[in-house]
């Protein structure tokens, strides 16, 4: 391997396996994902003459994560155990995982359209012309997405505690 290669990788691996993350929520398919993106991203060497080498190795990323989505539903819930909220007493951690739980399955439930910025953006704190580079899409169409996005999860969030009160 290069010293290129390591370097590049060293800087960000991290980001990638969390972008993985974000969209499989599945530590083995984010893993399995960050592998098999580095080892494309290396034989085809093409992230060396990227202008932002970030963007370029999230829109990889992206796309690796998104090409093992058909194999999962995003409505079921998370496999794995949210971490524990220390500090709360356990009444309150139930109540912060809960409701945890539930905006990560809004979150899934959402159009991929609408989904793709917003975990960009609220996840990976990338800026609206971040997500254009990597989407490749206009910097006002993600902009759109993500307030439809918020909106709609504001809309979902507010039906499910009024249903829950009645």
């Amino acid at each position: 391997m290069s010293d290129a290669f390591a370097g590049m990788v060293e800087r960000q691996a991290a980001l990638m396996y969390r972008v993985a993350y974000s969209l499989l929520r599945n530590t083995h398919d984010a893993e399995d994902a960050v592998q098999e993106c580095l080892l494309k991203l290396y034989r085809l060497g093409g992230w060396q003459d990227a202008v932002d080498e970030q963007a370029f190795v999230v829109r990889a990323m992206w796309r690796s994560a998104i090409d093992r989505l058909p194999q999962r539903s995003f409505v079921e819930a998370t496999d794995e155990v949210l971490p524990a909220h220390h500090g709360l007493n356990p009444e309150l951690q139930a109540v912060k995982s809960s409701n945890e739980e539930r905006l990560h399955r809004m979150i899934d439930a959402l159009p991929l359209e609408l989904r793709q910025p917003l975990l960009l953006s609220g996840f990976e704190d990338l800026t609206s012309g971040q997500i254009a580079r990597i989407m490749e899409i206009p910097e006002g169409t993600v902009r759109t997405r993500l307030k439809r996005a918020r909106e709609e999860l504001k809309r979902r969030w507010y039906a499910a505690e009024e249903r829950t009160y009645r």
